[in-house]
């Protein structure tokens, strides 16, 4: 027992060391974003040309709120954003949270109620899931969430509209990608600079929802 709670002792360090000398982590601290993963939409966003100024979008899993202080900061006081998430986040000025599930009726007509009834332009999800450290079914899980994002989009994105879902590459990845082909005119698998490189993390990119 000693043992394993050395290495563990070892592990917690060494993660804090490395994010404390993240320069993500600190540009992030600078810019007063809630975390590193700002980066990551700023990225993808003018990559992939996401944002239009008054655009109506969803964040969700949006806790601790960097995404969505991204959203706020670059679509205008015009755009009407709804960030969703089980967990509490601090508010952003401009934006409506919703601590609620959106795969429950309840969360849906609160999010329904804030959209006012419009479907969204934009759909954002960097939702994880909590990793059991089990590879296999911490995978299962992450593709589950994906899949779970690309189901809500059927629903509540407008024609021709965006998604953007963390996924990691592994078992059903590639299943994954295939959905998101059937349902999107074009699809892109993205690493922005900010995710770090030993992660499979990836963001999968949704241009065009078909009608």
């Amino acid at each position: 027992m000693a043992i394993k709670g050395t290495k563990k002792n070892k592990f917690v360090k060494a993660w804090m060391a490395e994010h404390v000398n993240d320069p993500w982590v600190k540009e992030a601290t600078r810019l007063g974003y809630r975390s590193r993963a700002a980066f990551k939409l700023i990225e993808l966003a003018d990559r992939d040309k996401l944002f239009r100024p008054g655009m109506s979008v969803v964040d969700l899993g949006a806790a601790p709120g960097s995404w969505t202080q991204v959203l706020r900061q670059r679509l205008g006081p015009k755009a009407a954003i709804v960030a969703i998430d089980l967990l509490p986040m601090a508010p952003v000025a401009g934006v409506t949270f919703l601590q609620a599930d959106f795969r429950e009726d309840d969360g849906l007509a609160q999010l329904e109620n804030a959209l006012d009834g419009r479907k969204a332009d934009l759909v954002v999800s960097d939702l994880s899931p909590n990793l059991s450290g089990v590879e296999a079914a911490d995978q299962a899980r992450s593709v589950h969430l994906g899949e779970l994002a690309l189901e809500f989009c059927k629903a509540w994105l407008q024609p021709n509209g965006d998604l953007v879902v963390k996924a990691f590459q592994g078992e059903g990845f590639a299943d994954f990608r295939h959905a998101m082909e059937a349902h999107f005119a074009k699809v892109y698998v993205r690493k922005p600079q900010a995710s770090r490189d030993r992660s499979r993390e990836v963001y999968v990119v949704g241009k065009g929802l078909k009608s």
